[in-house]
């Protein structure tokens, strides 16, 4: 179940504005310059919008916040309108701690907590960071949901305030994993193999693409790459590909490849989770 809440869009930090006396430069290009400062400093972030959510996105009750702008461009995304930064909110940091802060309660009830998602959240790794630091102050659980592909956005620091990584390995072998999001694997392997080394738990999402993620040999490397996090890789969770966001994918202009692929079978379902299964793989 989610409840997903529109966010308004604040007051961009501006404290010098006209007249401030950088000569040649409009309000407009003053009001930029300002933006993009506050979004280095990471106190201003591009958000799609937030959701409570129940069983999903970590243990517990969530508050799952999306982010804007993603470098993978997955065949099977659902939110396609998370693809850019520039097409979601601005909001505050002050703004998402301050609702993080009124959700405590159910969290504590709920041994919940923050999941920072996308689009891709390491694209704003600065603004993620102080979002994760202030939620560790206050005794919240927090969690990341990433394909990785930018985990070196993601210092050791960054990942001292991360309880819980959700992992986005999407496929066993590159070209798969090419086909399937434009980009290179490996990166994935890279940052899981760090997260291993540091000891930060991980739940492996795996999506079922029929024809394109569902080969058997495909599967067996999969979880080859998991193995790699023995004392990290908690669980597997195995998730039938739907085609939900075939709409928005049609009114966005984009070319949507999947349009003629169903639902996966829920035999092959099955195998795969078993293939995970038999290696020692807590699954779901």
């Amino acid at each position: 179940m989610t409840s997903e809440v529109s966010l308004g869009v604040p007051s961009v930090p501006t404290a010098r504005r006209q007249g401030a006396g950088i000569e040649g430069m409009s309000e407009a290009e003053f009001q930029r310059s300002d933006r993009l400062r506050a979004i280095r400093e990471g106190t201003l972030a591009s958000i799609h919008s937030w959701e409570l959510v129940t069983a999903v996105d970590g243990p517990g009750t969530r508050m799952t916040v999306f982010f804007n702008g993603c470098p993978l461009r997955c065949v099977y995304c659902h939110n396609p309108d998370t693809f850019f930064m520039r097409d979601g909110k601005d909001v505050t940091l002050d703004e998402l701690t301050a609702r993080m802060k009124r959700y405590r309660s159910v969290f504590r009830a709920s041994g919940g907590g923050i999941t920072l998602s996308g689009g891709e959240v390491l694209m704003q790794p600065v603004f993620a960071e102080h979002l994760l630091q202030r939620a560790k102050s206050m005794g919240i659980h927090t969690a990341i949901d990433t394909s990785g592909y930018l985990g070196s956005n993601a210092d050791d620091e960054f990942l001292e305030n991360v309880d819980l990584v959700l992992l986005d390995v999407k496929s066993g072998i590159p070209e798969v994993y090419k086909n399937l999001t434009g980009r290179e694997l490996q990166p994935t392997i890279d940052f899981g193999d760090r997260l291993e080394r540091l000891g930060v738990k991980i739940w492996i999402r795996f999506v079922v693409v029929p024809g394109w993620s569902d080969g058997y040999e495909n599967v067996e490397r999969v979880a080859d790459i998991v193995e790699r996090w023995p004392n990290s890789a908690e669980r597997v969770e195995v998730l039938p590909f739907h085609n939900m966001g075939q709409d928005k994918w049609d009114a966005l202009g984009f070319t949507y490849r999947l349009r003629d692929v169903g639902a996966p079978d829920k035999r092959i379902v099955e195998r795969i989770r078993e293939q995970f299964a038999l290696r020692g793989l807590r699954t779901y």
